[in-house]
Parts: C-alpha cells; structure tokens; sequence
C-alpha cells in the first residue's frame, strides 16, 4: 500500500533508516575513577546514601589496600563518598498503585438488586392462585406451603451457591458446573416436597405456586453462580407486564408460567453447554462443612425478610400474600448492599497503606463500616417509602414499621459482610437466633416492640463483632 512500510524487508527495501544510538563519551584512560563511576553510574545514581554505594563497592570485590593504589582514596567509605558526589541522582518514578481489586461497577450491582427484587412481583400475579379463607395464625391462604418451600430452598441454595463458589475460588470451573447440575435440581426438588407437605386442605393452587417458586430459585442459583444476571434478568421481564391497565386476571398465572419455564429452561441450557469434565483422581475437596453456616445465615436471613412482611399482616390486618413493600424493599436493596460491601473492601484495604498504628487502622475500619451502613439504610428507608407509596393497599410507613425494617436491614449488611470475609459462623449464629426470637415473639403474641428489640440487639451483636474481627490488619490482607 502507498505509505506503509514494510520492517521485515532486506537492507534497501523499504526499511527504515538505521538511527545509531547516542553513546555516552568514554572516559580518558588516565582518569580511573571517571571510569568506575561510569561503570556504577546506574546503581550510585539511584543511591539515597555513600554507603550504600560502600557496600556496592565491598561486594564487587575491592579491598582497601586496591582503592589506595588505584584510585587514591584510603577506602570504600571514602571513594564511595567521590562516587555519590560526581553522580547525579537518578531516582526511579514511584510505581503505580496496584488495580483495586475490589473495584466493580455499580450498574451491575443494580441489575442483581433488580434481579433479587423482580420474583416478589409474582405474588401480585399470582394472587389467584393464593385465594382462599385465612390459614392459621391468620395468615392469607397458602402461607404455610410458601413458607416451607421459600426457606427450604434458601437453606438449600445458599449453602450450594457457596459450595459452587468454593469450587471457582479453586479456579475448578468444572467442579463447580458438576456441583451445580445435582444440586439445583435436588434442591428444587426438595423444597417442592416442602410446600406441598405444608399445604393444607383446598391449597392445591397455592402448592403448585410454591412449587413453582422452588423451581425458579434453584435455577436462578445457578445463573447468578455462573454470572449468567442479564440472562435471568430478561427471563424475568414478562412479570413487569402484570402492572398493564386492564390485564385480565387469568393473564397473571400464564406471565408466571411463561417466566418460570424461560428460567428454568435458561438454567439447563447454561449447565448443558458449560464444559463439566470428570473429576481428576486425588483432587482434594473443599469439607462441606464449610457450607454449612452459610446455609443457615440464609435461613435467618430469610425468615427475617419474611417477618419484615409478616409483621404488616398481625400489625396492620393486611391481607392478600405474604409479599409487601417492606420484603421487596429488602431484597431490591441487596445490590447495592452488595457494592457497598465491594466500597468497604476497598477503603479498608485504603486504610492499610495509610494508617501506622494498629488503633488508627481499628478507628478508619469502624468509621467505614459506620458510613457505608449509613449509605445503605438510607437507601433501604427510599425504596420502602417508595414502595409503600406504589403497593396497593400497603399501610403506611410509619415509626415502628421503619425502625423494624431499618433494623433488620442493619443485621442483613453487618451479617453479609462478615460473611464476606469468611466469618459465616457469628453472623449465622446471631441471624438465626434473631429469627427464631422474631418467629417466637409472633406466636406468644408479643407487643410489636418486640420485634425491633429483637433485631436492635442482633445488629449491636453483629456490630461488635464486625469491629473484633475486621479491626485487625491481619484480617484484610490476602
């Protein structure tokens, strides 16, 4: 082509012209030491002291009896001193720091949050299904099969989702699709005998519901393993067109249907392609027992969300399903909570490199943790305002109802973090002490100022624990 130029031509053929290098003059042969600075010049120019150049010196083999005779100085010390004079100093450009490697870009944190948020529509749509006389306690009809197959599959999904990651911190892709392909289909079907156990008499609708939702979270515990969120995202979409003006009421059970089949069919079309391989001869296990204190963070996290919606049906007489602003608030809210858990990383690993003292590092670590759950229970207070605001027949947010929420918003992030820094054991066991105290309070009939003593004192639990465990250095490196 006209212009261009071809480098890997012979001499004379379209190459570029040779440049020589500009070489520095070579010292007269009667000045030795003009040629040992040469010789030195680049390691006594990035010198910060003579007698780093003294040791240069010793090294290379000089004696002090041979810095006399050659260069006229009585030793190393002093010729070192010559040496750092007559150089000029050269000192390398700081490196650059390293990649945050807990950088992640919020927009994808949004579409998990919406992701978690967008199945809390099939209540509304399937509310048909859930129509009936009020089950025990007074709750709406359904509750009990939708309870036992939800916190079933939590249990379930969360320790398998973590033995599946477990797998890809091992850079075993592999292992983690096998883990994957027995256990989400094992789990969904667990969790369906679940509902369908708990259903009562003329709840075969509200079974097949809670089947189906068992379906779906198994499914989406592989996407979202897999990295699979804008996929799941689409798949979920349908469930947006429940809210069109006008929708005749049997078009919500078919917008679920054609939403859960897509999931489900998306999932096994996922695990089909991803290459699964055997498993090699001697390769060493992540203990399930590992797993285990996730699953039951999940189980106390996940009654606790539930409570969040319950505590409206004994407070304010609401009826309809157990789903509500105040759950769809909290689990919309876990994207962010999930980048702000990348922001504390990251300004933690910040207060490393800038802090000196233990207790200062301690100091930077707790104003963190203080700022970024203050982030995220403002953000938590907006999405349940809003959604009280949009819901239909949603009571008000009030005083008590924003403190309960607030609150177990608060033992979600501080449980969530230190699960993310291997401390799953404390935060399941506060988690799930919450839940069964909230759970207890409900059935004795308890004021309702018992529910925000409950989760007040777990967040003060799980607080103090983030600021023993996380307030050492130790605790932040790799």
């Amino acid at each position: 082509m006209s212009g261009s130029l071809w480098l890997g031509g012979k001499e004379g053929q379209d190459t570029l012209p040779f440049i020589p290098r500009q070489r520095p003059p070579t010292p007269p042969a009667d000045d030795p030491l003009a040629q040992l600075a040469q010789r030195f010049e680049d390691l006594a120019a990035v010198a910060v002291h003579p007698d780093e150049i003294a040791a240069i010196l010793e090294s290379d083999g000089m004696t002090d009896a041979q810095i006399r005779a050659d260069y006229g100085h009585r030793d190393s010390f002093s010729l070192a001193e010559e040496l750092y004079r007559r150089v000029a100093r050269r000192h390398p450009a700081a490196p650059a720091p390293p990649r945050e490697p807990w950088h992640t870009h919020l927009g994808s944190c949004l579409l998990r949050g919406l992701v978690f948020a967008l199945p809390g529509l099939a209540y509304v749509l399937g509310a048909p299904l859930l129509a009936g006389p009020s089950a025990e306690f007074g709750l709406p009809a359904g509750t009990m099969a939708l309870l036992a197959g939800t916190v079933t599959g939590w249990v379930w999904n969360q320790s398998l989702s973590h033995r599946a990651h477990s797998w890809l911190s091992l850079a075993d892709r592999p292992a983690a699709v096998r883990a994957l392909r027995v256990g989400a289909p094992l789990g969904a079907a667990l969790s369906a005998l679940s509902a369908v156990a708990a259903s009562g008499p003329g709840e075969l609708s509200a079974a097949a519901f809670a089947a189906g939702q068992c379906c779906y979270l198994a499914a989406a515990t592989a996407l979202l393993v897999l990295g699979r969120e804008r996929p799941l995202f689409w798949a979920l979409s349908p469930l947006t067109l429940g809210f069109v003006p006008g929708l005749p009421a049997a078009a919500g059970p078919l917008l679920l249907l054609v939403s859960l089949i897509a999931a489900v069919t998306l999932a096994v079309v996922t695990l089909r392609r991803e290459e699964a391989g055997s498993r090699p001869r001697g390769a060493v296990s992540p203990p399930l027992s590992t797993s285990v204190p996730y699953g039951l963070f999940g189980l106390g996290a996940g009654v606790l969300v539930l409570y969040a919606a319950l505590g409206d049906i004994f407070r304010h007489g609401s009826t309809g399903t157990v789903a509500g602003p105040s759950a769809v608030a909290l689990t919309l809210s876990m994207g962010p909570a999930e980048w702000l858990l990348h922001r504390f990383r990251a300004r933690s690993l910040a207060g490393l490199r800038t802090t000196s003292t233990a207790r200062g590092f301690r100091g930077s670590v707790c104003a963190t943790v203080v700022l970024c759950l203050a982030a995220y229970l403002l953000l938590l207070a907006g999405l349940a305002e809003a959604g009280s605001g949009l819901w239909p027949g949603a009571p008000a947010l009030g005083g008590l109802r924003l403190a309960t929420l607030l609150l177990i918003g608060a033992v979600l992030w501080t449980g969530l973090l230190l699960q993310s820094f291997g401390a799953a054991t404390g935060a399941a066991v506060v988690c799930c002490a919450a839940a069964g105290a909230q759970t207890l309070a409900l059935l004795v009939g308890a004021p309702p100022a018992a529910g925000p003593v409950v989760s007040g004192s777990a967040a003060v639990l799980l607080a103090a624990l983030v600021c023993a465990l996380l307030g050492r250095a130790t605790a932040h490196r790799p």
